[in-house]
């Protein structure tokens, strides 16, 4: 037997040295959408990316990578 399992979709980015989990408002919008979506309530993510996605427990995690305040 075969069981399929559909991961969740998670969002995470780094704020002042900790990690800010975020839900998925809506399964059917794009990573780019979400991300649009929460800039409203977090500005530093006006100028943050979507990076490059990793599964872990069952879920596929989407990093917001802030550009914001980087040096290089």
């Amino acid at each position: 037997m075969i069981l399929v399992t559909e991961l969740k979709r998670k969002f995470v980015f780094r704020e002042k040295q900790q990690t800010i989990d975020l839900s998925d408002p809506d399964a059917q919008w794009s990573p780019a959408e979400v991300l649009n979506f929460y800039a409203t309530q977090y500005p530093i993510l006006t100028t943050a990316k979507v990076g490059a996605y990793t599964i872990k427990d069952d879920a596929i995690i989407y990093p917001f990578e802030c550009l914001l305040g980087t040096k290089g």
